[in-house]
């Protein structure tokens, strides 16, 4: 009998064994685990914010920029129109300098595409006379 308790006691003595190890190695080895993962989370978490806020803070100091710019550009017309008022010879010049700041070239009329003549559409072949070979014709582009 202790024949044939030999062969099944080593085996189930490995297995409790094995078991042990590996509740102990599950309850010491996944508490380092999720705080490294939760530190990689955080980090991330932090570098994405930091990245909101250059964003923000990017266009913030764009919109400002344009801002200032309008504002100049409109410094610089007032100025060249006050300057035509004051330093025109004649009242036709000064009309002409005035109508020349006035006008803005982005309010000027843009050429229109004109739409195409069918709403037919587009062919992926080459179109052929009725009495000509087609492309793949054995004869096509031979000379006669």
């Amino acid at each position: 009998m202790e024949q044939s308790l030999t062969p099944w006691l080593l085996p189930a003595l490995a297995l409790l064994a094995g078991i042990a190890i590996g509740f102990l190695a599950a309850r010491l080895l996944p508490n380092a685990a999720p705080g490294r993962t939760q530190r990689q989370l955080d980090d991330l978490q932090q570098r994405f914010d930091s990245y909101q806020n250059e964003v923000v803070t990017h266009f913030n100091t764009t919109a400002s920029l344009v801002k200032k710019l309008t504002q100049s550009y409109q410094e610089v017309q007032e100025h060249l129109s006050q300057g035509a008022n004051r330093l025109a010879a004649d009242e036709l010049t000064r009309q002409r300098l005035l109508a020349a700041l006035n006008t803005d070239e982005s309010k000027a009329p843009r050429e229109r595409l004109t739409p195409p003549k069918t709403n037919e559409a587009p062919k992926d072949y080459a179109p052929k006379e009725p009495d000509a070979p087609g492309t793949l014709d054995e004869s096509f582009g031979l000379k006669r």
